[in-house]
């Protein structure tokens, strides 16, 4: 969201900046989901949430384009087995009918098998709209884009601080961080699940953050060919999202869950052997499919939920130039389909800020971003060409996604100046085959050593005091 509003912003003459604490800008929720962008018939007609959706859905198609992003308009199925099951999906169909969600079908048994051969249903809601993307990617090339077009990223930097403060007689932020201080007259509170903690530094007591935390399965690429479209269960409304389901990566992996879970604490990205034994029962309902050996890895995301777990369901984004604060627009609770509403969202907030502030067109704005050519994707003439202009196309590192040198070299010299592991990891796939970086995660290291000048000692996986090595064993 944060990237998705800096970018929107860097198409006028302002001067930006985005301070995010991790070091880099998908480690949380925007990373940490099914990837799938939303048609919109889950939302309530009328809402923030609905509103966006459908407008983000619609539109993905030139975003994906400007950013060189891939991105599939695979369809997608919420499977149903009784009576009441179709009643439900009848109301969805109606719902999402009522916020403009085009091309919504209620399908028979044979209907779900000519579509997704080996999910099982009695019945369904065939959206063919929905669609699957890279959040990572997403997320990156949006950063990326508004650094290109003069946005200051500063990572790393968690807001400790805030106060007003008269300088040059004018009365402005300063915003205090781990790493210094900064100034600013506007502030945009994107801080997705601190969002709430944020607020408070300004004086907003009324939101509080609710984490729920859901787990998944990741399944290997061999289980691709068998699902090519997200399939869902009828979501049970009082749930802290829309159920266990299976949803295709655009990679070919195979997500199973997310489960629903209330914690305590927001950055507890635990997976647990309950709930995993829980996800293979449930998603085995509808994708029978399922075996152990094809499990390569678990991971959990956290739902920043405005309602807690007495209440359930959902509340609707909040997004609000406040009156009592002067110069702050206040996001707040951006849960799915946050993802899919992004852009929307960026416009939508810089919108509000035309009303306080004349605006100046960046007339430089290039809304194009180009990303890493994947080399494993490309015809083998294509390939030949590109290994004749640069001799690290033909050196293999990461065998299981055939991600070549070249690639690795291009990620770590990242406009966002990222040099962690799975900063790596994430603009490339390397270390997310079968082997999860078995082959590959030393020499992506090593090549992060040479290329940023770094010790063993300082090199991370993720985030700070996430030290890979205590040094070397032999010289």
């Amino acid at each position: 969201m944060g990237s998705s509003i800096a970018r929107e912003l860097s198409k006028y003459k302002l001067s930006t900046c985005v301070l995010e604490k991790e070091l880099d800008v998908c480690c949380e929720t925007s990373g940490r989901n099914s990837g799938v962008l939303h048609a919109g018939f889950n939302n309530k007609p009328g809402s923030l949430m609905a509103k966006f959706c459908v407008e983000g859905n619609q539109n993905f198609d030139e975003i994906a384009n400007e950013l060189d992003i891939p991105f599939k308009r695979s369809g997608k199925l919420v499977v149903g087995f009784t009576d009441e099951d179709k009643e439900k999906l009848i109301k969805m169909k109606e719902r999402g009918e009522a916020n403009n969600v085009a091309g919504l079908e209620i399908i028979n048994k044979e209907k779900i098998k000519e579509l997704s051969p080996f999910v099982e249903g009695e019945f369904a809601l065939y959206s063919p709209s929905t669609g699957i993307l890279n959040p990572f990617i997403y997320t990156i090339a949006m950063a990326e884009n508004a650094v290109e077009n003069g946005v200051n990223y500063f990572l790393g930097n968690e807001v400790l601080n805030i106060k007003r403060a008269l300088c040059e007689d004018k009365d402005i932020y300063e915003i205090k961080t781990n790493k210094g201080t900064y100034k600013s007259r506007w502030i945009i509170n994107s801080a997705g699940l601190n969002s709430d903690k944020v607020g408070r530094m300004l004086g907003i007591k009324e939101y509080n953050i609710h984490p729920c935390r859901g787990e998944y399965f990741i399944l290997d690429q061999k289980v691709g060919q068998f699902l090519n479209m997200p399939a869902y269960p009828v979501p049970n409304p009082k749930a802290g999202g829309l159920g266990i389901h299976l949803t295709p990566s655009i990679d070919g992996n195979v997500f199973i869950g997310p489960s629903s879970e209330y914690i305590d604490e927001k950055d507890d990205y635990s997976v647990t052997k309950d709930v995993m034994n829980l996800l293979i029962k449930d998603g085995g309902r509808i994708f029978p499919h399922i075996k152990k050996e094809h499990f390569i890895r678990n991971f959990s995301g956290i739902r920043p939920k405005l309602v807690g777990k007495d209440q359930g369901g959902y509340d609707d984004f909040k997004i609000e130039l406040r009156e009592d604060i002067p110069n702050l627009i206040n996001l707040t609770g951006i849960e799915s389909p946050g993802l899919t509403s992004a852009v929307p969202i960026a416009k939508y907030v810089v919108s509000l800020l035309s009303q306080e502030e004349s605006l100046k067109e960046n007339t430089h704005f290039n809304k194009y971003r180009k990303g890493i050519t994947c080399f494993n994707d490309q015809p083998l003439e294509i390939k030949r060409k590109l290994i004749e202009g640069d001799g690290n196309y033909g050196e293999i590192i990461c065998r299981c996604e055939t991600i070549t040198k070249a690639e690795i070299l291009e990620a770590i010299n990242n406009p966002l100046g990222v040099d962690t592991v799975t900063g790596i990891k994430y603009r490339t796939r390397a270390m997310m085959g079968r082997c999860q970086g078995g082959y590959c995660q030393t020499r992506i290291t090593n090549l992060i050593k040479e290329e940023k000048n770094k010790k063993e000692e300082e090199i991370l996986y993720c985030r700070k005091n996430s030290n890979m090595f205590v040094g070397k064993v032999r010289v």
